[in-house]
């Protein structure tokens, strides 16, 4: 009977161990299962973050450099707003768009939609030049097309323009040139306060709000104006030509409505871009090459702006002075 038991032990412990070495199989595959789970998880994951960020650089690329398409449209670029280096409507944006536009074989016309007070002539002075030059390299026309105002360093621009089309109330002109400031020297003296300045070179303080105006500076700025003004007017007759019809105050800085304008030369018709595209062109799709702030861009910009403006206030608040 002993025997008996023992060998009924020997089978139990038999049976136990194959059962847990089955139990551990069952374990190990499962665990390697979730593994292999959790590791193609992970790659899918990755390859929609990749996908997600191939997306997101084709957008950007399209913000950034505009769009490029073969099929026969017209090119629009627009200048809205101040011409300045530090605006949208700077040299450097509308420039960029310029090429891109006239680079593509389908764009049939370029049309510059324009709504500016105006700004730098040292900006629209480059605008006009590199319009100038892609009209002879690659033999397109450009159009202007006025909405609101098309004044001072905008119609610098638009003169450039193979044809300028307004409506019956844009603003137009303002062919002249001005630079403004403020003095305070009576206000100083009321209020008793000296102005201390220490200057090397006798024409440093040219223009100081803080000092009395000087005869001989003044005529040099003034001489200075005219300079500017005389290649201003320059451009204006060599962009419009025979169109123009001169009178005493063409040039002295007024502004004319949109069919006052035509009737002097300034411009040429009352049209939209809409007309333009389908009635001059003839070719009646538009497409947009204006090269516009992208989100990262204006985020980077304002995080730097907030960045500065807390370094500043802690600096004012510890005693320090920047400059």
């Amino acid at each position: 009977m002993n025997d008996d038991s023992g060998g009924l032990s020997t089978r139990g412990d038999s049976g136990g161990a194959w059962e847990r070495a089955t139990l551990e199989k069952l374990v190990f595959a499962t665990l390697k299962e979730q593994r292999s789970v959790r590791r193609w998880r992970m790659f899918s994951r990755l390859l929609w973050l990749v996908l997600l960020g191939a997306i997101t650089w084709y957008f950007f690329q399209q913000q950034t450099m505009g769009v490029v398409q073969s099929t026969p449209h017209t090119a629009v670029i627009e200048i809205r707003g101040e011409i300045s280096s530090a605006a949208p409507a700077s040299a450097e944006g509308i420039v960029g768009a310029l090429r891109l536009a006239f680079a593509d074989k389908g764009a049939r016309a370029v049309v510059l939609l324009i709504d500016s007070p105006g700004g730098s002539p040292v900006q629209a002075g480059i605008i006009n030049d590199e319009i100038t030059r892609l009209k002879a390299l690659h033999k397109k026309k450009v159009y202007a097309v006025v909405e609101e105002t098309c004044a001072s360093a905008a119609y610098y621009i638009a003169a450039a323009a193979d044809e300028i089309y307004v409506d019956k109330a844009s603003l137009v002109g303002s062919i002249g040139v001005l630079m403004d400031g403020f003095g305070f020297t009576g206000l100083m003296e009321k209020l008793g306060i000296e102005r201390r300045l220490m200057t090397a070179g006798e024409n440093k303080a040219l223009l100081d709000p803080f000092s009395p105006q000087n005869a001989e500076q003044t005529a040099y700025i003034q001489s200075m104006l005219g300079e500017i003004h005389a290649q201003f007017i320059a451009v204006v007759k060599r962009g419009r030509g025979a169109r123009l019809k001169e009178t005493p105050d063409m040039f002295s800085g007024m502004v004319w409505s949109g069919p006052r304008a035509v009737e002097l030369g300034l411009a040429d018709g009352l049209g939209s871009l809409d007309f333009v595209a389908r009635d001059v062109v003839k070719a009646e799709d538009v497409v947009d090459y204006t090269q516009r702030e992208n989100l990262g861009s204006r985020l980077a910009r304002q995080f730097g702006a907030s960045v500065g403006e807390g370094f500043y206030l802690a600096a004012r608040a510890s005693g320090v002075t920047l400059k």
